[in-house]
């Protein structure tokens, strides 16, 4: 999608024409005269002659057979006769059209938007002004469970591609009066509706301005995905990590918003954008708050275990077989060293051979039909594993550490993170088979410090662990009891809704942090 100059659109800027010909003329030019845009004339005798424009498909059929059309046939023309076409255009929306929501317009550019909207628009004989009616009827996917991030215990709704769906998906969780939603058109040919979702007296006003400041610089021609929203407002596109959330679980939202977060909704995609995102919030699933606290802690743990298994499995096993075999017990070794007799190739090639192998296989179960999908992964794991052991070109050893990884990868609940620890995995290697353990060291020291640099809208992206805020601790790698998760973490929630000793303790961490 390009973001290149449409000076088109300003064609369309023009008054309406008292005329219905030429209005109706100027329609049909301007949209190609298009199969699916709808005309329909209604005589009312005299100079009451109105025009009914819509796009099929666009609008919801029973409104505008049982209300809009119903209305206008059946109302008195010779009483409007009498009036002003102003006038008759004022009484026509006041006390004849039914519609839930209606307005008038002037100009061609709220014309074509109100067409391409799924509104329905009247045209009368002798005014300059329309009236529009909303009946937005498009097909859209009912709510079934999230496809991402499925649970065995919690809430089995997911967002759709509806965003008043979505939204109100989420109002029905917060039922608040302080909970705002604003809304706004980006994409000069899409203009697509981008509306954020926000607690007024929760949220932190500085992260709010700059969200807002952000989504109102991005100029580009269409926006299909909340995809493009992310890459146009993330702090920086130099780091693999993730530094804004995304969701299709309504249920993680709310629980989002409810701690001071901003949700980011855009029309057409199920995915809802969650800002300011932390590293520890990529590790905890919305299963973790419906059971209790010791199982949602081990659950945590076992996570951030596989994290680093998924980073490191690969580079130890390089940099050990390589550099530091004296590391490993005498019979591992000499096991180790029967089954790399017969490959022709070092450690890191080997690896490297069995993750762009696994990485091809994962990509193609992902992009091929389902029903074959599983097909896939048998004949990888099975076929594939076994016959290049048997073959010689990779040791079984290689197969078990390439599995665990791959495993643990899809432990993280995630998805961009578990695309940054693959990205990450490879860089790794490559420092094991330079100079051993003392290269991951080196990797991990630069990751390390490369996180702690990062901000998520001004947010220290490794919050409550850098900088350290004690009050935050309570759900970040373990989760305590209900009863003292009573405070919402600090780094998000406004400084004027805090209480005196937690602004005092914020105040303090600015002027020492590094």
């Amino acid at each position: 999608m390009t973001a290149g100059s449409d000076h088109n659109s300003s064609s369309f800027a023009r008054n309406l024409s008292p005329g219905l010909p030429d209005n109706i003329a100027f329609i049909k030019k301007s949209l190609g005269d298009s199969s699916d845009l709808i005309s329909k004339e209604i005589r009312g005798g005299g100079s009451l002659d109105m025009l009914l424009i819509y796009m099929d498909g666009l609008v919801d059929t029973g409104v505008l057979n049982n209300s809009v059309l119903p209305s206008l046939l059946q109302m008195e023309t010779e009483r409007l006769a009498l009036l002003p076409p102003q006038e008759r255009l004022n009484f026509i929306l006041k006390h004849v059209l039914i519609a839930s929501k209606a307005g008038t317009f002037s100009s061609t550019d709220e014309l074509f938007k109100g067409i391409l909207s799924g509104q329905i628009i009247v045209l009368l004989e002798g005014s300059s002004y329309g009236i529009w009616a909303d009946a937005a009827g498009y097909e859209e996917r009912s709510v079934t469970e999230p496809i991402s991030q499925s649970v065995v215990r919690g809430p089995m709704e997911g967002f759709t591609e509806n965003l008043r769906t979505n939204t109100s998906l989420v109002r029905k969780r917060i039922q608040d009066q302080r909970l705002w939603l604003e809304s706004r058109k980006i994409g000069r040919i899409t203009k697509t509706t981008v509306a954020i979702m926000y607690l007024e007296h929760v949220v932190n006003k500085d992260v709010l301005a700059e969200l807002k400041s952000r989504l109102g610089h991005i100029d580009i021609d269409g926006i299909l995905e909340s995809g493009y929203i992310e890459e146009q407002i993330q702090d920086t596109a130099r780091t693999p990590f993730p530094t804004i959330y995304n969701t299709e679980r309504p249920d993680i939202i709310a629980a989002g918003i409810l701690e001071g977060r901003i949700a980011i909704f855009v029309d057409g995609t199920p995915f809802v954008l969650l800002i300011p995102a932390l590293f520890m919030q990529f590790f905890q699933s919305p299963e973790d708050y419906y059971q209790r606290a010791d199982i949602s802690t081990l659950l945590r743990f076992l996570r951030y275990l596989a994290f680093f298994i998924a980073l490191l499995a690969p580079a130890f096993y390089i940099a050990v077989t390589t550099f530091h075999q004296e590391m490993l017990p005498t019979n591992l070794l000499i096991s180790l060293a029967a089954q790399r007799e017969g490959v022709p190739f070092p450690a890191f090639i080997e690896a490297l051979l069995m993750e762009i192998t696994y990485e091809i296989l994962r990509e193609a179960s992902l992009r091929i039909p389902k029903n074959a999908g599983q097909a896939v992964s048998i004949v990888g794991t099975l076929v594939i594993g076994q016959a290049a052991v048997e073959a010689g070109v990779v040791s079984a050893a290689m197969v078990i550490i390439v599995s665990i990884t791959a495993i643990s990868t899809y432990v993280v609940p995630e998805n961009g993170m578990s695309i940054a620890v693959r990205m990450l995995r490879f860089i790794l290697m490559m420092l094991a088979a330079s100079i051993g353990l003392f290269g991951i060291m080196i990797g991990l020291v630069l990751m390390t410090l490369h996180l702690t640099s990062l901000r998520s809208f001004g947010i220290p992206y490794m919050s409550p662990f850098g900088p350290f805020i004690s009050d935050d601790l309570k759900d970040s790698i373990f989760r305590v009891n209900w009863h003292r998760m009573r405070t919402r973490p600090v780094s998000f929630i406004s400084e004027e809704k805090q209480s005196p000793q937690t602004r005092t303790y914020r105040q303090k961490k600015r002027r020492t942090r590094w």
